[in-house]
């Protein structure tokens, strides 16, 4: 009854490929990157705020050229040329605010969607805690934390809480966007309801745990409007740099109109650099391709990873998981399938492997346990034995104990026990029976294995034993190897012996193991490896998890775990899914991967227009830099027009890689670095020199420079 939904593995970065526009509206972007147009909301990013001054400037010049023809300003320049040097500027500023829009309506459209399932419903409220039936229907927002509620098959939950009494079928397709209902029951790791959701079947009392406005759904929705997205430290640090660039070349040009004023009139020739030229100089040299993706890229990255499923707390938890080198993994439900399996039938000597294979089929007729169902279909699989159900057979069975561990059924004579052998054991030797040497080595054997033997007697014979296995997942050694690659380091955690551990870890391929853990032996290995400098992911759902999780730089919570869970992690993962830790960290390492090539690109390619716009600039100070005009630029003012006008559509270019990422390869941070240089560092470089020769022949072939 885990309710787990299949997991679904994603290519990361591959399902918008197509169309990295899905999700938000083209044209309230463009109005809003218009409106945006304004110098407090501008001044939020330094690059950007500079081409702001810049456009506002040469505007200011184009409508004293269109006055005042001979304007000092001008410098002999008509008001074409002024007039288009300050549309592709605001172009430029238009579309760096566009990318960061469309970013921006994804999330409003995700935070629309949850909204819907933020409902105003009445609720049961209890007015005895000891009796469910004495209640009053009040509105759902009026609940405070700690209050008690009835919630029936068909009503919807009316906030976040605990089940303390019942067992509920829940849909919560509202929330996570899966059609499979799951189970909620008090007293486990499986207690945690949300707001919004609907129970299916039976009933439960659940505890409120937050108030109004405070609920997880609530929580949710202000995370995924992407707006309110803080910066991450990574980001900051690439924002001073970018801002220390920015004034670098401000400075720069700044000390160029005096220069240029400076040569002319001492060398009695020549004409002096002008305003606009000065501007568009610096808006090309400056980092603007990335200073207007920036954004972009960051909310994004968080799109992507709530289109995984998976709500952050912060976007400090989204860019450490592309940092993280250690990775602890439960094994039940996220290295195996969680329930043991039967796959082989140890017959104990003078017994017939179908001997055994029949008398463990008829104990496990009704086992509606994962093991009990497998017992039955392997020995029908392997011996073709009839199908039959526990009311075909006439026979008396008896249930599971925990306190003896045993299971069984009685037909007519006939007296069949299967459970743990030392538990079988004592059962044959009272009954004056011996237990055979060969299968006690047997037993032993499937221990080293990691395996679960499970004894199965007729009276005080031993019968055999029957190997109960946990299922190593199909793909979680590829994937794991895939971390390996990525300098990842993989840690099991299991409450098994470690025997039991070595085995499974051995056939996983995971690099390390905490066997027979507690919350304590799991907080201590946490802390080691984070003292030794390593930074730790980890996935939990209950509450002894809750310390760990707190501890891990990435912390991810089921959201079908406890509220304490859910509190202690920096993420929630809606579809409950233990192996979305892997794509977690792939969504991390993509959001890096981007914002580095991103960066590679733009500062390539503004050294790349540097050798394109400054002899075509100075061409009139200095006459003797024709000779450097390499490209066969039409004329000074084609070659900085150009410019300007490719500094403006690469922006627009890159927008589709921004939004959709870099695509995610799972190899080492020195390959992933060398494949960055070679394919943006160069592609920085030679796309303008391309580009630039391109629009010149453009301008020149319709007379506009």
């Amino acid at each position: 009854m885990s309710g787990k939904p299949k997991s679904h593995h994603r290519a990361v970065g591959a399902a918008p490929a197509l169309n990295p526009f899905r999700g938000a509206d083209v044209g309230p972007a463009i109005r809003l990157s218009i409106t945006r147009l304004t110098p407090l909301y501008q001044a939020r990013n330094p690059v950007m705020f500079v081409v702001f001054v810049g456009s506002i400037v040469t505007t200011a010049i184009f409508a004293l050229t269109l006055i005042w023809p001979n304007s000092p300003l001008a410098g002999g320049q008509g008001a074409g040329f002024v007039g288009w040097i300050t549309f592709w500027l605001w172009f430029t500023l238009i579309f760096a605010n566009f990318a960061e829009a469309i970013a921006e309506g994804k999330g409003r459209a995700q935070a629309d969607s949850l909204k819907k399932a933020r409902r105003d419903v009445s609720a049961k409220q209890l007015t005895r805690a000891d009796d469910r039936k004495s209640f009053k229907t009040v509105a759902a927002n009026s609940l405070r934390k700690g209050d008690l509620v009835l919630i029936e098959a068909g009503d919807f939950v009316p906030s976040d809480g605990q089940v303390i009494e019942g067992i509920a079928s829940i849909d919560e397709s509202a929330v996570t966007g899966e059609s499979a209902p799951v189970i909620r029951e008090s007293g486990g790791d499986r207690d945690a309801v949300t707001g919004g959701t609907r129970v299916l079947s039976d009933w439960v009392v659940v505890r409120v745990t937050s108030d109004p406005g405070e609920s997880f759904l609530d929580r949710m929705i202000g995370l995924v409007e992407s707006a309110k997205r803080q910066k991450t430290p990574n980001e900051i640090a690439l924002s001073i740099l970018l801002a220390a660039m920015t004034i670098i070349f401000l400075l720069v040009s700044a000390t160029l109109l005096p220069f240029s004023a400076f040569s002319v009139t001492r060398a009695g020739s020549g004409t002096v650099i002008t305003v606009t030229v000065l501007i568009a100089l610096l808006v090309c040299l400056i980092p603007t391709t990335i200073g207007g993706l920036l954004s972009a890229i960051g909310i994004s990255g968080m799109q992507r990873l709530i289109g995984a499923n998976v709500i952050a707390t912060s976007g400090r938890a989204v860019e450490a998981a592309g940092d993280v080198n250690v990775l602890l993994l439960d094994k039940t439900g996220t290295i195996t399938f969680g329930n043991r399996q039967a796959v082989e039938f140890f017959a104990a000597p003078g017994v017939t492997r179908q001997q055994l294979a029949e008398a463990a089929e008829l104990a496990s007729l009704a086992d509606e346990t994962p093991e009990g169902r497998s017992i039955v279909v392997l020995a029908r699989r392997l011996f073709g034995l009839p199908e039959r159900t526990a009311k075909d057979v006439e026979a008396n069975f008896i249930p599971f104990s925990a306190e003896q561990r045993i299971s069984g059924v009685v037909i007519r004579e006939r007296h069949i026990m299967k459970g743990a052998s030392d538990a079988i054991a004592r059962l044959v030797a009272m009954k004056g029976g011996a237990f055979p040497p060969d299968t006690a080595r047997e037993i032993d054997d499937i221990a080293r294995k990691g395996g679960t033997p499970l004894v199965v007697a007729e009276g005080p014979q031993v019968l055999g034993v029957v190997y109960l296995k946990d299922i190593v997942k199909p793909d979680i050694k590829a994937r794991l190897a895939d971390l390996r690659k990525m300098g990842i380091k993989s840690v099991m955690i299991t409450g098994d012996n470690p025997l039991t551990a070595a085995a499974i870890a051995s056939e996983a391929g995971v690099d390390d193991f905490i066997a027979e853990a507690t919350p304590e032996t799991k907080l201590k290995y946490i802390r080691r490896m984070q003292e030794g400098g390593e930074l730790v992911a980890m996935v939990g759902d209950g509450t002894n998890d809750a310390p760990a999780l707190a501890q891990s730089d990435v912390a991810v919570a089921m959201n079908s775990g406890t509220q304490a869970a859910k509190e202690a992690g920096n993420m929630v993962d809606l579809d409950s899914d233990p192996t979305k830790l892997i794509e977690i960290v792939e969504i991390g390492k993509q959001l890096l991967m981007t914002r580095g090539a991103l960066t590679t690109f733009s500062i390539a390619n503004d050294l790349a227009k540097y050798f394109a716009i400054i002899p075509a600039a100075f061409a009139g100070t200095y006459p003797a830099l024709g000779a450097l005009n390499l490209m066969g630029l039409a004329s000074p003012e084609s070659a900085i027009l150009s410019a300007v006008i490719f500094n403006a559509l690469v922006i627009i270019a890159l927008v589709p890689l921004a939004l959709r990422g870099v695509k995610y390869r799972a190899e080492s941070a020195e390959r992933l670095l060398t494949r960055n240089v070679l394919i943006y560092g160069l592609g920085g470089v030679v796309t303008p020199f391309i580009g630039i020769k391109l629009i010149d022949l453009a301008l020149s072939a319709t007379g506009l420079a």
